[in-house]
């Protein structure tokens, strides 16, 4: 699995997991949901997201879009 690949998977389950904690726990976890939104919407313009950085940091193969 390659850095792009694991930072999809990552903001899809950080945003999913934040969904479901809105519901069973307190809404201001909906606030987590829109942090992953903003970060995935200003890494589609500049190209900078501190996930891909801190994976290939770890050893994950580099991907096409980070």
């Amino acid at each position: 699995m390659n850095t792009d690949k694991m930072v999809f998977a990552l903001a899809g389950s950080f945003i999913l997991i934040s969904l479901l904690l809105s519901q069973l726990h307190h809404i201001y976890w909906l606030w987590f949901t829109a942090v992953v939104g903003i970060n995935m919407l200003q890494a589609a313009f500049t190209g900078f997201c501190p996930m891909a950085k801190l994976l290939k940091k770890i050893g994950l193969s580099q991907g096409n879009a980070f």
